[in-house]
């Protein structure tokens, strides 16, 4: 059974100052604010591009995802997102902040937000930073670039609104 990493909590039971302190810098999207359910086909055939070292966080990102109708890529590794992110022509990235080091160079999850904006096909691919050190990179991630972010258990029905709201 693989353990739940992405909550199923609704934003209003966190309280309005918890929720907004672990999501978005985007305004809260209808759903999130009020708790309401988010539609069950909410993707549509959207491309998501997910990015975490932790194989047991992809899988629960891939699987929830999927599940709301989006086409879901995973990778485990920093290096490859700018080609899978052309090659699969995603429309949204969730990509976490920290990566182990690789043996040829340090990618992190800012290194590769910056790299994305050196690319025009690229640059416009919105992107979500996920941390389990929340309180530490948030502001950094917004300064980035990101259009959300959101700390580790990833509270999935805020994580569905944003991702509407951007998508939209």
């Amino acid at each position: 059974m693989v353990p739940r990493l992405v909550k199923n909590v609704s934003p209003a039971w966190l309280g309005a100052s918890q929720a907004h302190e672990k999501a978005a810098f985007l305004p809260e999207a209808d759903g999130a604010q009020s708790g309401t359910s988010v539609d069950s086909q909410a993707g549509k055939g959207r491309k998501i591009l997910v990015v975490d070292d932790n194989p047991i966080v992809l899988k629960a990102f891939e699987m929830r995802l999927k599940r709301d109708g989006f086409f879901v890529s995973t990778l485990k590794d920093a290096t490859a997102v700018a080609s899978i992110a052309a090659q699969d022509q995603v429309e949204l990235i969730i990509l976490d902040v920290c990566f182990p080091p690789g043996p040829e160079m340090v990618w992190d999850g800012f290194s590769v937000l910056q790299w994305l904006k050196r690319f025009p096909e690229l640059s416009a691919i919105p992107v979500i930073m996920i941390s389990s050190n929340g309180a530490q990179y948030k502001e950094k991630a917004q300064q980035a670039g990101a259009v959300a972010f959101f700390e580790k258990p990833v509270d999935y029905q805020a994580l569905l609104a944003v991702i509407q709201q951007v998508l939209h």
